[in-house]
């Protein structure tokens, strides 16, 4: 399995319309093929920054088959006028699970 980690950075004061968008968005993932989870976190620190964190079975299934997709391209019209700049992308494997 693969976790995808994108960093997000929403302009000042689009935070709700990029919330608004990413929980419609909720629906394109889960029935996009090989994703098993979607979750979104919001920095404490940084309100501003948000962190998309999706599990994948393969980085193919993210990376071929999702990225560049019509759901993909549906995802990205509703939060993409929000951001800040390009989200950064890092897909991770476990290292090490203690509970």
């Amino acid at each position: 399995m693969i976790l995808e980690i994108a960093q997000i950075d929403v302009k000042e004061g689009r935070e709700a319309d990029f919330e608004a968008g990413i929980a419609k968005a909720a629906e394109i993932f889960r029935a996009a093929a090989g994703c098993r989870s979607f979750e979104v976190r919001r920095s404490v620190e940084k309100p501003q920054r948000y962190r998309l964190l999706i599990e994948w079975e393969t980085l193919e299934a993210h990376t071929k088959d999702f990225t560049g997709s019509q759901p993909w391209k549906d995802y990205r019209a509703l939060v993409s006028d929000t951001f800040e700049g390009p989200p950064q992308v890092e897909h991770t494997t476990q290292a090490l699970k203690a509970f």
